[in-house]
Formats: structure tokens, sequence, C-alpha cells
């Protein structure tokens, strides 16, 4: 049982809220949608315009979202610190975050014809600087709480795991898009920031999607709201091969002839077969999502994962069909976004119909009155 859904008597009172982390995902999976959009190796009519109106959308989401969370925490706060105790919830505090930086990089990408280039850089460093630190954080304190808190089951691994150690890759494809904003003695220093980023959050990733990989192979799917978390491990795929892609195509800016080359070089050599493993990982989890929509796929939050890391992968393609100039990638970026526009629009109707109805902002009835099981102490286990 979560933590959240045992803190109060009254728990359907209508003045409380159940308004977890996990809600910031709407705005990466909107804001996702206009990035992609703008960035699409093709001229559509009125794509430019619907991108620009997403981006939009997306920004007073994360207003919204940013206030009435502050407003929870006043008012609710016994609520709100449960989320951070919940042994799955705690997990999608990565997702404010990647909401932050994803709203950000859509102010250079989509946002300049309403803010101007300068005031689109100041707010895309703002929220950049705002979700680089938060995902820092988020990178260290949700696996101490793994390792040292929270007693695993051995099937207990799922997408949701990937959330705290993916905002450093967001960081890193995002921050690229702000060295020509610097002058020129720091983006050096900005350019390798960005590609540390990109392997901290890299290796943390590949070892949890071999933990998914093994729970998958010993426990099944399981059949339930978690596996539309299964799309998750595409985040941490795309967004590493676009920011290998942007960190190549800046570094010019920051580095020497021979770097500059070799990362050219690199971002083909990694993105490449990157790319062909999140294909497979896709068809798998579209297989597993079809398994499951068949025998009944309740709708929750977690279809958000639909969206951002389609979209992640969308970028990635497009970066793969500007340096390979390839067609079939331009053909599959093309594709990617058609499948991300049709996720996005089931995923953001169903979500405001179960916002309007109050349906996603209850607090859960408990599941049972076993509480959720924590590690006790190394000391307390040595005999």
């Amino acid at each position: 049982m979560s933590d959240a859904a045992a803190t109060e008597p009254d728990r359907d009172g209508p003045s409380r809220l159940f308004l977890g982390p996990n809600w910031f995902a709407a705005v990466m999976g909107t804001g996702i949608v206009a990035n992609a959009g703008v960035s699409l190796p093709y001229h559509v009519p009125g794509l430019i315009g619907f991108a620009h109106g997403v981006w939009l959308v997306a920004s007073a989401l994360l207003v919204v979202l940013v206030a009435v969370t502050a407003s929870h925490w006043l008012r609710d706060r016994d609520l709100a610190r449960s989320h951070g105790r919940d042994v799955q919830m705690s997990h999608f505090y990565g997702a404010p975050p990647m909401a932050f930086m994803t709203v950000g990089a859509g102010a250079l990408l989509a946002g300049q014809w309403l803010l101007g280039h300068s005031l689109a850089v100041g707010v895309d460093w703002v929220l950049w600087s705002a979700g680089t630190l938060g995902g820092l954080v988020t990178a260290v304190v949700m696996p101490f709480r793994l390792f040292t808190q929270i007693e695993v089951r051995p099937d207990a691994a799922f997408g949701g795991w990937l959330m705290p150690v993916v905002p450093p890759m967001v960081s890193a494809s995002t921050g690229a898009l702000l060295i020509p904003s610097l002058a020129a003695s720091w983006r050096p220093t900005l350019f390798y920031a960005c590609f540390a980023l990109f392997g901290m959050s890299l290796f943390a990733a590949l070892i949890i999607i071999t933990l998914i990989w093994s729970r998958l192979a010993h426990f099944g799917s399981s059949h339930s709201a978690r596996v539309p978390t299964l799309w998750i491990v595409l985040g941490p795929l795309g967004q590493s091969i676009t920011a290998a892609g942007l960190l190549g195509a800046q570094a010019h800016l920051a580095t020497s002839a021979d770097i500059t080359r070799g990362m050219e070089v690199f971002s083909v050599l990694y993105g490449v077969p990157v790319w062909g493993f999140a294909m497979l990982w896709a068809m798998l989890a579209l297989a597993l999502t079809l398994h499951t929509w068949r025998r009944r796929l309740p709708f929750a939050l977690t279809w958000w994962s639909f969206t951002f890391p389609v979209g992640v992968t969308v970028t990635g393609t497009i970066r793969l069909a500007a340096e390979t100039g390839l067609g079939a990638f331009r053909v599959a970026s093309a594709v990617g976004y058609l499948a991300l526009l049709s996720a996005w629009t089931l995923v953001f109707t169903r979500t405001a119909l179960g916002a309007r109805r109050g349906q996603l902002l209850r607090v859960p009835a408990p599941a049972s009155t076993t509480p959720p099981a924590f590690k006790t102490p190394l000391e307390a286990r040595v005999p």
C-alpha cells in the first residue's frame, strides 16, 4: 500500500487533492510535442503554428502545476510529504525537473515568435538551471533511498525507476542549445558539463534497463497500470541520441577541430546502434501494451509514458536524419511524430476528463492493511 493512501481519514473530502509529482509528466509529454514539431525535417502547412500553440499549453500547465503543488504543500503537508515515502510515486520526483527543461527548451525552439530571442534565452536559462539542479538531486537522493530504505521485491523493477536518473540526460541535450548564448570563454565549460551529465545518466539508465528486462523475463509484465511505464525506457535511449547529436553540432563552438570532428563521428556511431535498440524496445513495449490492453489496461497517469519517451525518440531520429542525410531517418521521424500526436491526443483527452470528474485527484483507497516495506538499518541485520 502507498503511504499516500494511508495518511488521512477524510479521503473523500473535497479539500484533499492527491497531486503527486507524476502530474508533471503531462507537461513533459505536451512540451515534447511542440519541440519535436518545430524540429521535423519537413515543411507541413500549419505545423509550426500548431507547435507554438502546444508550447503555450505546456507552459500554462507548468505554471498551474507549480502553483497548485505549492498550495498543496501549504494546505496538506502530510499528504504531500507522503509522496516521497511512497515506494512507487517517489521515483516520479524526476518529472518536475524534466518538465522545467522541456518547457525551457521549447522557449528557444517554439517560443521565440512570442518572447523574442533574448527573453527566450533568459527563460531557458532559468528553467534549465532549476531543472538541472533538481535533476541532480533526484539522481542521487532517489537511488540512495532505494538502496538504503525501501525493501525491494524481486519483481519490483519498473520503468519508473528511470525517472530520477534521466533528468541529467535532458540537461545534456537541452544544455547544448544554450552553448551559443554564452561568451566564448564559458562555452567549453558548459559543453563538457553537458557531456559529463550525458554519462551520469547513461550508465545509470543502462543498469536499470537491464533490471527491467530481467524482471520481465522472470515475472512478466504484471498486466497492470505499470505496463505503460515500459515505454519510459525509450526516454534515456532517445534523449541520449538527441544529446549526442546536439553536442556534436555545437562542438565547434567549444572545442578544438579534432574533438569537434570526433564528436560529429561519435554522434552517428553511438546514435545509430542505440536507435536500433530503441526500435527493438518499442516493438516489445507495443506488443506487451496490446497484450495487456486485451485483458483491460486501466487508465492512469502512467499513460503519459506513451508521450515524452516517444517524443525524444523522434527528436533523436531527427538528429540522425540531419547527421547521416539518410531519407529513411526522415521518414521514420515523420512516422514517429504521427504516433506521438495520436498518443498525446488520447492521453491529454483522458487526463482532462479524469481531472474534470475528480477521478485523478482523489486520495486512493487503501489496497491492503500492510504498510510498505522499508529496509532495516544495516547494523540491525548483522548478526
